[in-house]
């Protein structure tokens, strides 16, 4: 009585816009992703390989800084420790990973 019919109205005929407006909606996506892949994946990537590298390089007598500061020389390298002396009959057993640096010859008496 008092409430009207409602009637459904009809889509609008399926064409090729269709394809067209889907493929425009995706574009704003996929250059963030490209954008994000440029300014933050492919640079930490870069930094993870050199650092492999840098670990890889490691020689007996090189002075090195760790993670936690410290500052000394190698005397025995391992697989996945390696000794550094950071004094006079001082030495210390320390994960490869922490080293952060390979100092100059001469930076660390």
């Amino acid at each position: 009585m008092f409430i009207s019919n409602a009637f459904a109205q009809s889509a609008p005929a399926a064409g090729g816009g269709d394809m067209m407006s889907s493929l425009a909606s995706m574009l704003p996506l996929l250059l963030m992703f490209v954008v994000l892949y440029f300014v933050m994946i492919r640079p930490q990537m870069k930094r993870q390989k050199e650092m492999r590298a840098m670990l890889d390089a490691l020689q007996k007598g090189d002075e090195v800084a760790t993670a936690g500061g410290l500052l000394g020389r190698i005397t025995v390298l391992g697989d996945q420790f390696l000794t550094i002396e950071i004094a006079n009959n001082v030495e210390i057993k320390v994960q490869r990973s922490a080293v952060v640096q390979v100092l100059p010859k001469g930076s660390y008496k």
